[in-house]
């Protein structure tokens, strides 16, 4: 019997891929700036809150990164080495991501409970403004990345750069406190809110990039389900060996062994199938192996 594979490459415009990436590494640039200075800020004020919302920006800065990174290595071309490109680097920069992060955390959790103890003096008027101009940057960053592509790791960057405008928030609040009452608590009690922000975030993080490192499925589709539709293909009588898994957060690779009634009609169920597989999941590479059915051993029908 002779095996018959079919690849569909899907391939994204270039040039709306460019644009977006110099509007990302702008955005990771004015990101990585501020974060610099706030840190700056907060060590010279005193204020958790502050050092712990750079952490957060650095945060920002690093999805935005990986974001960019992966629509620079989508471009790369394959090589003999690397059949697949060096896609999945994406996930191997958001894994150090994610544990540098969850130190940065345990490091302010730390400092925060610390400064409950034992109080200490903060320049709340110097917080506030810097807090402030740090909420603007966040805006403007969010629309930069809104006026890009908005595919998944651009989505992605965005909900990341909308959980720090929470962060400059949160450092607002306790500079004007401070200003205000003198009551220094807040400082260190909204710096654990950041902190919490940070932790969910990266934690999520992590989970895509160990998910991702190890192959599975992703997230938001289900082996189960993409099985039985494809059962469902006219001539298709049933789907056994089937792989699905991700080069990159949006290059999905799918292999499956289908079992056919009738082998002359193998080119329409190929064609019926690769179409299913790209409008209804979104995924463009796919490899199929036709069985005639008398072999087969069934899964899903």
């Amino acid at each position: 019997m002779s095996v018959a594979h079919q690849h569909d490459h899907h391939n994204h415009p270039h040039a709306h891929g460019a644009a977006a990436d110099r509007l990302m590494w702008f955005a990771v640039a004015l990101t990585l700036v501020f974060a610099g200075v706030e840190a700056g800020v907060g060590w010279w004020a005193d204020s958790l809150a502050l050092v712990a919302d750079a952490g957060h920006m650095v945060n920002d800065a690093g999805a935005l990164v990986i974001a960019a990174a992966a629509g620079w290595v989508a471009l790369r071309p394959a090589s003999r080495l690397h059949s697949y490109g060096l896609g999945r680097a994406e996930f191997l920069a958001a894994l150090v991501n994610s544990l540098a992060l969850l130190m940065l955390v345990a490091w302010i959790g730390v400092a925060a409970v610390q400064r409950l103890q034992t109080p200490a003096p903060v320049m709340g008027e110097a917080v506030s403004l810097t807090a402030a101009l740090g909420l603007s940057i966040n805006i403007g960053v969010a629309w930069l990345l809104s006026r890009g592509a908005q595919n998944l790791n651009t989505r992605a960057a965005l909900l990341h750069v909308m959980g720090d405008m929470l962060g400059s928030v949160a450092a607002l609040i306790a500079g004007v406190v401070i200003a205000f009452t003198g009551w220094t608590p807040i400082d260190a009690i909204l710096s654990l809110a950041i902190c919490a922000l940070i932790l969910v975030s990266s934690l999520r993080l992590l989970r895509e990039a160990l998910h991702g490192i190890m192959e599975g499925v992703p997230l938001h589709l289900s082996l189960d389900e993409i099985g039985s539709e494809m059962a469902r293909v006219p001539g298709v009588v049933s789907v056994h060996d089937l792989h699905i898994w991700s080069v990159t957060s949006e290059k999905i690779m799918l292999s499956a062994h289908l079992v056919v009634a009738d082998m002359r009609d193998w080119q329409t169920v190929l064609a019926n199938s690769r179409k299913l597989l790209h409008e209804r999941f979104g995924i463009g590479h796919v490899t199929l192996q036709p069985e005639p059915v008398f072999q087969a051993v069934v899964h899903w029908q």
